[in-house]
């Protein structure tokens, strides 16, 4: 008897140039940093420099998260949903398309499509930049990007299976934002779909909005030291849930 192939094993990080996150926010340990170092060699004491080494762990955790630890944790969070590989997928705040092109290579016959901004979040942020990985990495036939905002997505109701999300709709600074991004999320899921939002804070807001619109199987965890963008003081949670039938 026949037996269906293996699935291709992929690698955690698919090719193409996924930047750096927040690079914007790096002035501010490059300052510290600085600041230290100068005055511990003013003040001739080492106390100073405990706190540079700190900070530059910070940095490696953070740097680690956006080059590698992102893709590693969104794999295996993919790979748990059990896709068939005909879904359609929509990513909320793709930026360069980091895990809209790691859910692509996954659906072989379906679709996956990134909504943005392309603000300055993330280095070399743009349209252009996500296609370009998105070519490079085999799957520029099945990614479709669209400019737009998580509070009025210009997406159709019920017409994605699976919604997905990585640190971004903490950048909608009203609570009330946040609970229509989850509304407009929920909006175009179809019956049965699934939902993943992963973020740095907020979190326990999205987990009680999808409670109160009624979804089934709603849960909240943290995603381990991968995600750690400055230690566990600043680490990333996923909340889960399913769109009933």
């Amino acid at each position: 008897m026949s037996q269906d192939p293996a699935p291709e094993k992929l690698a955690p990080r698919p090719p193409g140039d996924y930047g750096i996150d927040a690079p914007r926010l790096l002035i501010v340990p490059v300052v510290l940093i600085g600041a230290g170092v100068a005055q511990g060699v003013i003040q001739r004491t080492f106390w100073p420099l405990v706190g540079v080494v700190l900070i530059l762990a910070c940095c490696g955790l953070a740097f680690y998260a956006s080059r590698s630890g992102k893709f590693v944790v969104w794999g295996r969070l993919l790979d748990g949903l059990n896709l068939r590989g005909s879904e359609d997928i929509v990513d909320l705040g793709c930026g360069r398309g980091a895990l809209l092109i790691s859910a692509a290579r996954r659906v072989p016959a379906g679709r996956a499509v990134g909504v943005d901004l392309w603000r300055a979040d993330q280095s070399g942020n743009s349209p252009d930049a996500t296609m370009r990985n998105a070519a490079a990495a085999g799957v520029a036939d099945r990614v479709e990007l669209h400019t737009g905002n998580f509070v009025e997505l210009p997406l159709a109701d019920a017409s994605f299976d699976v919604v997905i999300s990585n640190v971004a709709l903490h950048n909608l600074k009203a609570h009330d934002d946040r609970d229509r991004a989850i509304d407009e999320a929920v909006r175009v899921l179809r019956p049965g779909g699934r939902l993943l939002i992963a973020d740095l804070g907020g979190t326990r807001q999205y987990q009680q909005r999808l409670q109160r619109l009624g979804m089934a199987d709603v849960s909240r965890r943290g995603l381990g030291w991968r995600l750690w963008w400055s230690g566990p003081w600043l680490s990333t949670h996923v909340v889960s849930a399913r769109k009933p039938s």
